[in-house]
């Protein structure tokens, strides 16, 4: 038969070669930038007949509709491509570190990424991003399999360095026009409204040649009309000589500009004659502003190049004396490094505004010029800053932080001179507010022209690292492998020589990581920056280019496995403000430092509470819109009631229980939503069978049998010889597997209806259910099935030939827990006093079960041998002596501390079989899940197999280095519920206890999965024959 699902990664096979154009991280709002156009992707496939994978966005400044014409496949992610390309670095969680399948061979090869990637300057805010890529010792990690980083910024020429790929020259047009905007603005604060206020702002037009012509036309009206006689002399200072300031100078040019030396402003501002109809621009050099504070040999304090780069602590900058204070609007453009003068200081900052407000208070008492014989407005000279190189606390001490699209400007108070000594924000001058404009991504708002600058400069540099992946074409001595030499920074998972030094930087970061906070009632809140992904450098401060949205609270009451996913995905989210509580510390400072390393762009909170403190639990809830619960499912009901008192939405990813059935009512009437079962089963499995059997309908067909099979196993590659005799390991408490081997199962297949109780389950699986052709997994009825008919709107159960949930596990586990069974191992319903030893167990186990159960099923221990004297193929004895040897385990040594406290049998089991069934820290866990709904055509007539076709939904997903694929498949779609709630998409009308069926919930949730990896996989076939409903036997028919 052909399966419904083959399992992936068994096998190697080539993988074409491809290219990624990923989508920028969702955080960055304005981030609309593409480093390929269409017509270079048409040009990869065309001619070298390259794939190219484009991540699905409706943001990108190219669509999706015209990638697709260009050649490009449409993916929710880029798992398979060789190359990946974006603009700027992108959230860790989205890192693929896995290596691919090789085109030109069988072998595995590294993936590359070309990004900016802000860290070969070793900036601390993205050192998580940095130690991703680097290897770490003792992990077991493949180093030389690991992606290659290169970095645009590092992409430079060999004649003088300079760079070649880039925004800078965008950066600078637009800065003029925000700059401008942002000083227009400042100027209305002062009474006086100047030409400036009908400057374009550049993200409103569509073309820079559209944004070109607006401003000529302000040129041309300042030429014509003049400039407010209240704000004297127009003056813009420029500094710097690079691609920024030369896209300053080309904007500049549509208004009517003359050039004046610093020398002269003086002359200029002061004179009242100066021509109104002119904009006057300084483009101050260094030796303008550069003096050295020693004199040379020959007296001289001049500015000298090749000294200053030599001596760069012996030169100090006079900017703020001899220029600034004459400047209507200062345009920075020029860079800095620690080592370096600065351009302005606070206090220089200060001494110049100082200078400005008398400069404009001598220009308008010597004006003979009563504006309309009102009161003059407030100096406007040094008032302004546009700071394109954007660098805070760098060049300009003072600028505080960088600024966003949403919010570009923003003002700082200068002080008097006193108070620290540097006479910055004390004792402050009346009325000294400067207003920044600090934009951070101003290419940005040039989306189109900057794209298409970009992807014809980066284009060679691709071909180049494509080349890399095919013997026959690199070229290890061409033009363009020597620059990406020069622009890698890791490769096969170390830093390339030059960037050495950046380790110690990765591996104080890591430390930290690993030392934490103490353990405490609350945690400091997380502040990561939404424009990197990651945590800000402590010594700046972050941008926030998200705009102005509300911000939501969602509570998140528990920290257990499935939390760090949940947190990881609403912490992407800036406008929402999460609280995690729990009472278990440790694993609050666990979950801390694992979501420290991942993309958080909002402020998370920890919170060690008494979770049985109804008062405290009460507040918090209180203050949340949306309550998630991971805690056990017994709390559920209760903090469900508490929800309904102060109408907070809830949701959970268990099953609804009795107690939170009887809550319906009452939380509908208050207009309360307490939304359960969206976790992975139940929760993935109701939204993608419900939206399967809804497409079906649609399409007018008839449902005639349901089959699902659903399992958290062992990853096929740790070998079934590895999984110790139950083959089934545990990321968690196996407690939950262990009762649900006790419950009574009811179901129906091939006409025949079918009702197991609970002591049966474990001998009536199903020996064979063939998913996949190289797995051999066996399958056990989950629960009662026959609500599912109403649940998915199936019909009657007499309507339907086969209506089946079950879980999946490997061959050999239901027959061998069975034994354990009939051991009395899984007994509840009384305690184990004074275990004196594991070896005791059983046989007080099996005592206590015929004290209990005397007409069940018992086996005689007494024909079993010895532990040390086990014969080979004797599976039950094999497993007992396996299991109570000291000598053998999975992943942890020995045997398990002995309890303290009495506890049931099946309790202490679960503690010896969490100790010697775990999972090494090199082994992953795999989810499969697998619907298969028959269907005919509700016209044809026909009832026959002939006319019927097979739909199949399937999703397997495999455990990271991060987290499990339980926790991955049980927090994410809790966290997208979670998000759908806060952010009002859920349909309003859908009030009091439900689970994930209806649409409003099950599409934002399955939409959510694909975008994060977790899509399910749909197929159809026609026929009977291969059928799973037609290959299930139960074992025992019951």
């Amino acid at each position: 038969m052909k399966p419904t699902k083959n399992l992936k990664s068994i096998t190697r096979a080539r993988l074409p070669l491809t290219v990624g154009i990923r989508r920028e991280d969702p955080s960055r709002i304005w981030e609309r930038r593409a480093p390929l156009t269409p017509d270079a992707v048409n040009e990869l496939v065309e001619r070298r007949g390259i794939q190219v994978h484009v991540e699905q966005c409706d943001r990108r400044i190219f669509t999706d509709k015209e990638y697709e014409k260009a050649g490009a496949t449409i993916r929710p992610n880029l798992q398979t491509a060789h190359v990946v390309l974006g603009i700027k670095e992108p959230p860790l969680n989205e890192l693929l570190m896995n290596p691919l399948p090789s085109s030109v061979s069988d072998s595995q090869c590294a993936r590359t990424y070309m990004m900016f990637s802000h860290t070969a300057k070793g900036q601390a805010y993205n050192m998580p991003l940095l130690s991703a890529f680097l290897a770490n010792d003792g992990d077991g990690t493949n180093a030389s399999l690991l992606p290659t980083l290169i970095d645009y910024e590092l992409l430079t020429n060999e004649e003088d360095q300079k760079r070649t790929v880039g925004f800078g020259w965008f950066a600078g047009v637009a800065g003029v026009l925000e700059s401008l905007s942002s000083m227009a603005h400042s100027h209305l604060e002062l009474g006086v409204a100047s030409p400036f206020l009908y400057t374009p702002r550049p993200h409103t037009l569509p073309s820079l040649s559209a944004l070109r012509a607006s401003l000529r036309a302000i040129g041309s009206r300042i030429a014509n009309e003049g400039t407010p006689k209240a704000l004297g002399p127009f003056v813009i200072g420029l500094t710097g000589t690079g691609n920024v300031s030369q896209g300053c100078l080309s904007m500049l040019e549509e208004l009517p500009i003359v050039p004046v030396a610093a020398k002269d402003l003086p002359a200029l501002v002061m004179n009242s004659g100066t021509d109104l109809r002119k904009i006057y621009l300084v483009h101050a050099k260094p030796a303008e502003y550069l003096i050295r504070c020693n004199p040379t040999s020959d007296g001289s304090t001049q500015y000298d190049r090749d000294d200053y780069y030599a001596n760069p602590e012996m030169y100090k900058s006079v900017f703020g004396e001899r220029i600034y204070p004459y400047l209507t609007l200062f345009l920075n453009g020029t860079g800095w490094a620690p080592g370096y003068p600065r351009l302005m200081t606070n206090g220089q900052l200060t001494h110049a505004l100082e200078l400005a407000r008398l400069i404009d208070t001598d220009t308008k008492n010597s004006s003979d010029d009563d504006i309309h014989g009102s009161k003059p407005p407030k100096w406007a000279r040094g008032r302004n800053i546009g700071d394109i190189s954007c660098d805070p606390e760098g060049g300009l001490e003072f600028l505080e932080r960088a600024s966003t699209l949403s919010d570009p400007f923003y003002k700082i108070k200068v002080g008097g001179g006193n108070g620290d000594g540097n006479g910055y924000r004390h004792n402050e001058l009346p009325g000294s507010e400067v207003q920044m404009m600090a934009v951070d991504i101003l290419p940005a708002s040039i989306p189109l022209d900057a794209s298409v600058h970009f992807s014809d400069g980066v284009m060679r540099y691709l071909e180049g690292v494509l080349d890399r992946y095919s013997s026959t074409n690199w070229n290890a001595q061409s033009e363009e492998e020597r620059a990406l030499r020069r622009a890698t920074i890791t490769q096969s998972g170390k830093l390339v020589e030059k960037h050495e030094w950046l380790g110690e930087r990765v591996d104080t970061w890591r430390k930290e990581q690993h030392s934490g906070p103490p353990a405490s009632a609350s945690f400091p809140n997380l502040d990561a920056s939404p424009a990197t992904g990651v945590l800000p450098d402590p010594y700046r401060t972050p941008s926030r280019d998200q705009g102005v949205l509300r911000t939501k609270r969602i509570l998140l009451l528990g920290s257990g496995m499935v939390a760090g996913p949940a947190v990881e995905k609403i912490a992407e989210r800036p406008d929402v403000k999460l609280v995690v509580a729990s009472n278990s510390g440790h694993e609050l400072n666990n979950l801390r430092r694992t979501v420290l390393a991942s993309p958080t762009s909002n402020q998370v909170e920890y919170k060690e509470i008494n979770v049985g403190n109804k008062e405290v639990v009460e507040s918090l809830i209180r203050e949340a819109d949306v309550v998630i619960s991971l805690l056990p499912v017994p709390l559920h009901a209760g903090i469900a009631e508490l929800c309904i008192q102060q109408k907070k939405h809830l949701v959970t990813a268990s099953y609804i229980s009795d107690d939170m059935r009887k809550l319906h009512d009452r939380a509908h009437s208050s207009d309360v939503l307490l939304l359960n079962e969206i976790g992975l089963d139940p929760g993935i499995d109701h939204c993608s069978a419900i939206s399967l059997i809804r497409n079906l309908e649609a399409q007018n067909k008839q449902i005639v049998s349901f089959t699902s099979f659903c399992g958290g196993l062992p990853a096929p590659d740790i070998g079934l010889d590895n999984m110790g005799p139950l083959r089934y390991k545990f990321s968690w408490s196996p407690r939950g597997v262990l009762t649900a081997a006790l419950n009574a199962a009811r179901f129906k297949l091939r006409g025949k209806e079918y009702e197991i109780p609970g002591n049966k389950l474990l001998s009536s699986y199903f020996e064979d259910v063939p998913i996949s052709p190289t797995i051999a997994l066996e399958g056990l009825p989950n629960r009662d099935s026959f609500p599912y008919a109403a649940m998915y709107e199936l019909g009657d159960i007499g309507s339907l030939r086969t209506l089946l949930r079950g879980t999946l596990r490997y061959k050999g586990f239901s027959s061998l827990m069975h034994f354990f069974n009939t051991l009395g191992l899984l007994e509840l319903s009384r305690t184990i006093k004074e275990l004196r030893s594991w070896h005791e167990l059983v046989a007080r186990s099996q005592i206590l079960r015929h004290e209990l159960r005397p007409e069940a099923e018992h086996v005689d221990l007494s024909s079993f041998p010895a532990y040390s004297q086990v014969a080979e193929g004797d599976t039950n004895a094999q497993a007992l002596s396996w299991l109570f040897n000291e000598s053998t385990s999975t992943g942890g040594a020995g045997l398990p501390p002995l309890p303290k406290e009495p506890m049931t049998p099946l309790d202490m089991f679960t503690l010896l079989l969490a100790h010697k069934l775990k999972y090494a820290p090199h082994e992953r866990d795999m989810v499969v899940m697998s619907h298969e709904v028959i269907a005919r055509d509700k016209n044809s007539g026909a009832e026959t197999t002939d006319a019927e076709e097979i739909h199949t939904s399937s999703l397997i997903a495999f455990g990271n280095e991060r987290y499990s694929a339980m926790a991955r498949t049980v927090g994410m779609p809790v966290a997208i519920a979670a998000l759908a709630v806060a952010d009002g998409k859920v349909d309003s009308e859908l009030r009091g206890v439900t689970g994930p069926g209806h649409e409003s919930v099950r599409g934002p949730v399955l939409n959510g999965l694909v975008q994060v990896g977790l899509g399910m996989e749909e197929n159809i076939k026609k026929a009977w024959v291969g059928s799973l409903e037609r290959e299930l036997r139960p074992v025992r028919a019951v």
